[in-house]
Formats: structure tokens, C-alpha cells, sequence
């Protein structure tokens, strides 16, 4: 049994748990804190140094950290919910000094992606395999046959002469109180340049709302079969620890 360390770092919460990287299993309860107040480096790296010490899972066991930001050789070029001063920051060297130990930190919506193909909804399936994440924004993960190509930020492509997520993310639906169907018709529109740019074979639709999926997948029409994501809260854990053992 091969096992690793998933840690997904959120604006509002960080988890962590021992996984058993062959099945996607647990192997410990998952431990959840309440991401610190401004999402400064110092106090999440904290936070996480915490986690790992409870997790005690030996100094051969790898770790991966996933993190709301597009991540360039393991610095973070953005983000998202969390303090200004990640911008430019070189976060997987931070985290490696703090845990004394090398790390593979990755973006958490690529994270969420392999998570879904080794485990979920994209099991098996060949081809080009785009998951979406609905909530503040909208992040994503393009994979292809199995391979990941990071850091894609597809929430930002153009609909109507402005970015996807400020319409079609599930925070505007509740910002501007839309019915599921007014909803679906963004989605519609915005799942419509996704398939016209890149073709996919399946579309996994992941988020909290992935939870409601019935009152709004139904609603679209669309070339490419378009799925609930399966592994939901514990996918970030699950694709970091993956990408840690494997490249």
C-alpha cells in the first residue's frame, strides 16, 4: 500500500488526512481547521505544520498541498481568498522549510481534477477531461488521458465581453438570487465556449453545489456527457496526495 499526505488549503477552511494513494481510501479521520483570518503565509503555513504533526505519518510518507492560486514551480502567482502577499510568493519552499520536508503543491481545482480521474467520475475515460469548480469563481483542471495541464484558469474565459465567473459561478446565482433555469442558461452559454475551444469527452461539474446537481445539469444541452464531480470535499486531499507519489 502506497500512502500519502493530502493537505487543501481553502479561504475558509484547510484539511488534511493520511490516504491510501492506490484506492483513494482515507486512512485516518479528516482533520479540518478554520483557515486563520486574513490568509497571511505565516499563519496558514502554521496551521499546516499543525495538521501534519497530528497526522505523525513518518518522515518517508510524501506530502501534498493544494492551494487556491495558479502555482508556477512552486511559486503562487495569485489568490484567491486569501491574503495579497502570496502573489509572487515562493509557497512550496516556505512550506518545505517550515515541515522539513520536500513537498508537490499544486493548484487546488488541478488537484480536485486527478483526484476524479484516479477515483471519481473520470475513472477510465480517455480523452480530454475538463472539470469544472462552481463556487466564488470558477476553477478548473484540463486533463488528458490522465495527464495534468496546470494551472488553466477556464473561469476566466470571455462570455458576453467579460469573465465566465462573474455571471455563471455560483456566487453570482446567489448574489443575484437566480432561479436554477436563469442559472443554467449562463452555465449553458459558458459550457458552450468550453466545448467550441476544446473539444471534451466529459465535463465534471464539482463545487458545493455539485450537491443540487439535479436542478441544473439536466438543464444543459451539450455535445460532451456533463456529471456531477463524486469526490467533492475530500477531492483536493485526495489529488494532492496522488500528485505527491505521482508525477
Amino acid at each position: 500500500m502506497t500512502k500519502a499526505v493530502g493537505i487543501d488549503i481553502g479561504g475558509t477552511g484547510i484539511k488534511g488526512a493520511l490516504v491510501n494513494v492506490e484506492t483513494g481510501e482515507l486512512l485516518t479521520d479528516r482533520i479540518k481547521v478554520d483557515t486563520p483570518d486574513g490568509g497571511r503565509p505565516e499563519d496558514i503555513v502554521q496551521v499546516v505544520v499543525k495538521i501534519i504533526e497530528q497526522l505523525n505519518p513518518g518522515s518517508d510518507v510524501k506530502v501534498g498541498v493544494c492551494f487556491p492560486a495558479v502555482v508556477i514551480k512552486g511559486r503562487t502567482m495569485s489568490a484567491a481568498n486569501v491574503s495579497k502577499k502570496w502573489i509572487g510568493l515562493e509557497a512550496e519552499k516556505l512550506f518545505e522549510q517550515a515541515l522539513k520536508r520536500d513537498i508537490r503543491f499544486v493548484n487546488d481545482a488541478d488537484a480536485a481534477g486527478v483526484a476524479e480521474v484516479r477515483f471519481g467520475a473520470a475513472k477510465n475515460v480517455d480523452g480530454v477531461v475538463i472539470l469544472t469548480t462552481l463556487g466564488t469563481g470558477i476553477g478548473s483542471a484540463l486533463i488528458y488521458n490522465g495527464v495534468l495541464v496546470p494551472n488553466t484558469e477556464l473561469g476566466h474565459l470571455e462570455v458576453d465581453g467579460t469573465d465566465a465567473e462573474k455571471k455563471a459561478s455560483y456566487m453570482a446565482k446567489e448574489r443575484e438570487n437566480l432561479s436554477w433555469e436563469k442559472w443554467a442558461k449562463r452555465l449553458q452559454k459558458y459550457y458552450e465556449v468550453v466545448e467550441a475551444l476544446f473539444s471534451p469527452d466529459l465535463i465534471i461539474v464539482g463545487g458545493g453545489v455539485s450537491k443540487s446537481y439535479e436542478d441544473f445539469l439536466p438543464l444543459l444541452k451539450l455535445r460532451a456527457p456533463i456529471v456531477p464531480a463524486q469526490l467533492r470535499n475530500n477531492a483536493g486531499i485526495l489529488g494532492a496526495a496522488a500528485l505527491a507519489v505521482h508525477e
